[in-house]
């Protein structure tokens, strides 16, 4: 049975370990979105890791609605990013870009015209540079507004791949728009992207192939999150829908499937208002089962208990968040079995070096 620290081949990327680092949103870029200086040494202390998965980054301004949060749809947003990633590879390491459309989570102060699966708004509030805001509803987005919808996703991975990424990752989960799609909680389309669980997929599988044939499969990955009521997205079936979606990525050949999913005393800030009795049974076993290809699991694991999830062979590596936030060091952490240096939730989205890259 395959350690951590065996290395693993995911597509066309070489993994010296099996520690993934996950993407984290940290909020460093600039006002227009363009990656910044000091992120260079943030990626670069972390590059210990098998694999490094980028902050979530936007590929277009439609779909990006955090402030201070990366994009990859400009010239310059490209340019600043080949320094990140240069000096990843420089100390070793491997990243790949992860491809962000929050949809209805954008605030109309980012974007005049917020999109979604259907005619819907998102609960709580929103992020902006004018603090918490409600937000508002967004327009359901028309078939004939697709095709631009994917060439966006290709142009994004295009970029990616110019900025001297190791590949990209679609990200599919956490309430943002291809998961607005894929739940009935948030997809009341009536069309071929609506309510069949064939038809509320479609869109990730479309999105899936478009990037497949723009940089490769075995350059692309997908993030689902399927076990969780996050951002008022939620499905009646989840098991039978996320076993399809799965079902249908394993055709697709891609490098790796990143799943993740709250459990029992987990600390997870989007979920900061439910308890352990609102969490859902994991779903990650049965997709597994489904899934030809690497199966990565995500879901606040501990040293020992991703130690253990590898020994009991639920998946081919694991995904670690905010570990790395404050243990640059985790993969040597984890094999010497010294406790982890916590994190600091104030510093988690501000804008200098202090929480960043001081530890």
């Amino acid at each position: 049975m395959a350690s951590l620290f065996d290395p693993i081949q995911l597509g066309s990327i070489h993994a010296a370990n099996r520690i993934i680092m996950a993407p984290m949103t940290r909020g460093r870029a600039t006002k227009d979105h363009i990656p910044t200086e000091i992120m260079i040494d943030y990626y670069r202390e972390r590059a210990s890791a098998g694999l490094i998965i980028a902050e979530g980054t936007g590929i277009s301004q439609e779909g990006l609605g955090w402030p201070y949060a990366p994009g990859i749809w400009s010239k310059e947003q490209v340019e600043a990013w080949k320094p990140i990633v240069d000096a990843v590879h420089e100390a070793g390491g491997k990243i790949i870009s992860q491809l962000w459309h929050m949809g209805r989570t954008v605030h109309p102060s980012f974007h005049p015209h917020p999109i979604s699966a259907s005619d819907t708004t998102a609960p709580r509030w929103a992020h902006t540079y004018d603090g918490k805001k409600p937000y508002e509803q967004a327009r359901a987005l028309p078939i004939n507004e697709i095709p631009r919808l994917l060439n966006d996703y290709a142009q994004a991975a295009k970029n990616a791949m110019e900025a001297g990424f190791d590949g990209v990752q679609i990200h599919a989960a956490n309430g943002y728009l291809i998961d607005q799609f894929l739940r009935d909680s948030s997809n009341f389309r009536e069309d071929e992207y609506g309510g069949s669980i064939e038809n509320r997929i479609r869109l990730l599988i479309q999105v899936t192939q478009t990037v497949n044939q723009t940089v490769g499969a075995d350059k692309t990955s997908v993030r689902l999150s399927p076990n969780e009521l996050v951002q008022g997205v939620i499905d009646s079936n989840s098991e039978a829908l996320f076993v399809a979606a799965t079902q249908a990525l394993s055709k697709e050949k891609i490098n790796f499937l990143e799943v993740r999913e709250p459990r029992a005393g987990e600390d997870n800030f989007i979920m900061a208002d439910l308890t352990d009795d609102d969490l859902y049974p994991a779903i990650a076993p049965a997709m597994r089962k489904n899934f030809d290809g690497h199966f990565i699991i995500n879901g606040s694991y501990n040293g020992e208990s991703a130690k253990q999830a590898m020994k009991n062979n639920e998946a081919d590596g694991v995904a670690f968040g905010r570990p790395f936030i404050s243990n640059p060091d985790l993969v040597n952490k984890i094999k010497n079995n010294i406790p982890f240096t916590p994190d600091d939730a104030k510093t988690w989205f501000t804008q200098g070096k202090e929480g960043y890259s001081d530890y």
